[in-house]
């Protein structure tokens, strides 16, 4: 068995270098690995391709790496909370392909599956659809989507064991999973680590095959990105 288990983030991702293409876990501000970008920032790797179904918000998540100017291109579905995500957008600073939110899961899962491509009918007749394929299935358009191609996926979860083994916790389990599927190195930072055998097979949501490597984190601040609250009547 692979030596999975690596002492920190900063040694987790010590080879990711400028130019490499990278996909973030997480769903709005759940479940992003925040000791990894925080050993991204600290490392200062630029000209990164970012894809995440989030661009964090301005101080949290992906936000940091792009206050630094790190990354040059986001490829996301929700990007509504980054005034400074808006700023180098309109400035021309900052690349952005912005994908219907289940075409991104697709996309990812195709990665995992090996699957070069998918069909699907969302974009068809819009600024989404310029320059792509499309195809007729009995009476219906649909657009060619290819998966994606990255260097790194960087997942956070709630467990993870010596072998690799992952437990998502909630929102988080919405595309953690599928991007530990995709990446061609998938690092994984988990709120708990056990031991090889510890954890229930049966509750197991990414098997070990996927992951490279992994390691125990620290001090997440789990930041709610809208509190909503209510009276009681």
């Amino acid at each position: 068995m692979l030596k999975k288990i690596v002492s920190n983030a900063d040694e987790a991702i010590k080879d990711i270098q400028d130019g490499a293409v990278i996909m973030l876990g997480g769903f709005g501000l759940c479940g992003i690995p925040e000791n990894s970008i925080t050993a991204l920032v600290k490392k200062g790797v630029k000209n990164l391709t970012c894809i995440s179904n989030n661009a964090g918000v301005d101080d949290f998540g992906i936000g940091l790496m792009l206050k630094t100017r790190q990354v040059k291109k986001m490829i996301s579905s929700y990007v509504g909370e980054n005034a400074e995500f808006e700023r180098q957008l309109l400035s021309g600073e900052l690349e952005v392909e912005l994908i219907p939110q289940g075409t991104l899961a697709t996309r990812c899962m195709a990665t995992g599956y090996g699957m070069p491509a998918i069909f699907t009918p969302a974009g068809v007749g819009t600024e989404v659809a310029i320059g792509k394929e499309t195809r007729d299935f009995e009476g219906k358009m649909y657009l060619l989507e290819h998966a994606f191609k990255s260097d790194f996926a960087i997942v956070k979860a709630w467990k993870g064991d010596a072998h690799g083994n992952l437990i998502f916790r909630a929102t988080s389990r919405n595309f953690n999973p599928l991007m530990a599927m995709a990446g061609k190195i998938t690092i994984a930072e988990v709120e708990e680590l056990y031991e090889a055998g510890e954890l229930n097979p049966d509750e197991i949501h990414t098997p070990g095959i996927y992951v490279n490597r992994i390691f125990k984190g620290s001090d997440y601040e789990k930041r709610i990105e809208q509190v909503t609250t209510r009276l009681k009547a």
